[in-house]
Order: structure tokens, then sequence, then C-alpha cells
């Protein structure tokens, strides 16, 4: 047992690492995607922006329907084993990307990027079944920043290695840092793995009807993607935002990436000091105070007349952020028998990605039929929605401060 401490610590460090990079991948193409689909070929404009997004949808688009797939596996065969898969398979697809010259091959690298998707959620769900039920919230929050941080730290990293170098080199230093996490994933993680005794008759049947609560399970998986739709639907509209509330005078594309940076940043710092505060409190109340915080920012970020106030509500919704991710998952991994955490963990990414895309396209549709402040209301509306079924099927939410909880 002495070793047991120093093991799932070495886990959280090398795994921080692994989901900092793999996020890093995921989001530092971002900033440039269009513009190397353009390289592509001879596009109008309607074509290049078609084909960009399709290069942008087909990844989540893939990852919402593989990862209960993957998880299924990993429960069987162990999560370890899942890290190395997407690791070294990230590796050479991205990498790879820089090699191309045609757009149905960087669609079809997308696509199977997707395919190779699924390093945080097996990390999250590693890290649940090494660690210390007390210490799980903890670690798992400080597991949160590890992708938080990769994801806010990408797109600034990758446009600078693209203006530096070329976005075709940035691809191939991308696949080289994640050879680097599979090295790491495959000498230093180490996974006590044994498979269910469960027969398999009773592991192949119905997923819910393995929980203790399977309406507490549907609406932790609804929330991450309720949640995640929320944050994406900003992304569209966020720089013309910014471009309208400065009048379009002065360093518009700066202010953006600082005003679409905030949030991550703020995540970073609070999302372990939640994780602790949940062990020690109940998880009961973080999650509370997640959705009733992230309303009370979101609805006065379509009213604001300052870009400044922007900023500050954006580094709020951060908080939130901190909150509700790893409260989520925390739960999910609490609630969830632990030959099925890598299932579930899986399911919950495909639910996040679902978010994803329906955040971009509601994003952009609502933007249009109602301005860009809409977006705003209408994310938090959402997330209000979203509350008020938790208070539903979730009981004990109703009561957050009482003796009993659902962790």
């Amino acid at each position: 047992m002495k070793g047991a401490l120093p093991g799932w610590r070495r886990n959280l460090a090398v795994l921080w690492l692994g989901t900092f990079i793999a996020g890093m991948g995921f989001s530092e193409v971002m900033p440039f995607l269009s513009l190397y689909v353009g390289q592509m070929g001879d596009f109008s404009k309607n074509e290049l922006t078609m084909y960009s997004g399709i290069t942008y949808a087909v990844t989540f688009f893939v990852v919402a329907v593989v990862s209960p797939l993957w998880g299924k596996l990993a429960d069987r065969r162990g999560r370890k084993i899942m890290l190395l898969r997407s690791s070294l398979g990230m590796a050479f697809v991205i990498g790879a990307m820089g090699f191309v010259h045609n757009i149905w091959i960087l669609i079809l690298l997308r696509f199977l990027q997707g395919l190779c998707a699924g390093y945080i959620p097996n990390a999250s769900a590693l890290i649940a079944t090494e660690t210390p039920k007390e210490s799980s919230g903890t670690a798992i929050g400080i597991l949160t920043t590890g992708y938080v941080s990769g994801n806010l730290i990408g797109p600034i990293l990758g446009g600078v290695l693209a203006q530096v170098f070329s976005i075709r080199l940035t691809f191939i230093i991308t696949g080289i840092l994640l050879l680097i996490v599979f090295v790491l994933s495959l000498t230093l993680v180490h996974e006590s793995f044994k498979p269910s005794d469960a027969p398999i008759a009773k592991r192949d049947g119905s997923l819910l009807s393995q929980f203790k609560n399977p309406t507490l399970i549907i609406t932790l998986l609804v929330s991450t993607m309720i949640i995640q739709m929320g944050n994406n639907s900003i992304t569209p509209i966020i720089s013309l935002y910014v471009k309208e509330l400065m009048h379009n005078v002065g360093p518009i594309t700066v202010v953006a990436g600082i005003i679409a940076a905030l949030p991550g940043i703020s995540t970073l710092l609070s999302a372990p000091r939640l994780g602790r505060l949940g062990d020690h409190r109940g998880a009961d109340r973080i999650l509370v105070f997640g959705f009733v915080f992230a309303i009370l920012m979101y609805f006065p970020q379509g009213f604001v007349s300052s870009v400044w106030t922007l900023g500050l509500l954006r580094f709020m919704i951060g908080i939130s952020d901190g909150a509700l991710f790893p409260t989520v998952q925390t739960l999910l991994s609490k609630n969830t028998p632990r030959e099925l955490t890598g299932t579930i963990f899986s399911w919950n990414q495909s639910f996040q990605a679902a978010g994803s895309m329906l955040g971009s396209l509601l994003g952009g549709a609502v933007s249009g039929w109602f301005d860009y402040n809409g977006v705003f209301i209408f994310t938090a509306l959402s997330l209000l929605l979203n509350f008020i079924g938790v208070l539903i099927f979730i009981p004990s939410m109703r009561h957050p401060f009482a003796k009993h909880s659902v962790d």
C-alpha cells in the first residue's frame, strides 16, 4: 500500500502532460485550418467555406460516434492500451497532415484523427480507477487543467509555429510531441487492471441496467453535452462581437484572442481548487454552484457595451467551467461500477463532441436570427433548462447542503 500514493500521483503527472499535448494537438490547428484548406486547391469562397466546415466538423462527428465503442473495449482490455492506441495513432495521423496536397486526403486524415481520439477520456478513467476515492475529485480537477490549458495554449502556439515555420511543419511538430506522449505513457503509466468477473452476457446487456441510478448517469451525460454546447456556441461569433464592441477600431484580433483565452485561464486556476472543495464539502454543492454561476454570467454578456466588461464576464465563465466539467466527471466516476469506468468516460467524450458540433451550428444560426447578443441569451437559457432538469432528475441536488449526496 505504500507504493499506492506515489503510483497514482505519478500517473497523474504523466497523464496531465499527455492530456495537455493531446488537447493542444486538437486545438492548435484551428486558427489556420481554413488557410491550410485553401492551399489544397483553387477554391471559390463558397467552396472554401464548405470544405473548411467539413474538415472541421468531421473529427467531432467521428469522435461522437466511436467513443462509446472504444470505451467498451477499454473496460475489457484496460485503459492504458487505449492511451497507447490513441497517442500513437494521433502522432502518425496529425504528422501526416503536414504532407498532404489534396483536400479529400486532408478530410480523410481528419476522419482518422477522430478514430484515434480517446486519450483524454481514458486518462480520466484511469485516474478515476487508480486514485483513492477520497482524492478522486482533486485528481480529476487537476487532470482537467491539462487538456483545458492545452486547448488554451494550442491556438496561440499553433499560430506562432505557423508564422515562424510553416503550417505544414506545425503538423509535423505536433506529431512528434504526441509520439513523446506515447513513449511516456508506455513507460511511466501504471494500471492495475483486472477484467470484470461478471459474465460476458451480463456485461454485453443494456449499459444503463448495470447502474444503480441510470437516471443520474443520463442526466450527467446530457449536462456534459449542453455545457459544451454553450461553450462552443460562442466560438463562431466571439471575434465578430469584439469587433462590434470596439467599433472596428484598434487591435481587434489581439483583443479577440485574449477574450477567447480568458475562460481557459480561469478554468486552469479554479478547477483543482474546486475539485478539492468538492472532495471535502460534496460534489453536489460544486455542481449547483457551477450551474447558477454560469447562468448569471452568461445573461449579461449579451448586453455589455464595453469589451472590458465582456472580458471580465468571460473570465468568470471559466470558473463555472472549472466547477461543472470536473464535477460531472467525478460524479460519473463515483456512481459507475469500476469495470464500466472506461465505457462511461468515453460516452462522456461522445456527448461532449456532440455538444461541440451542436454549439458551432446553433451559435451561427442563432446569431443570424437574433444578432450576436442572442447567442449569449440562448446559452444562458439552455443552461437554465439543463439546471432545472438536474433538479428534477437528481433529487439530492435540490438540497445540496444536506448531509447525504449522490457522491
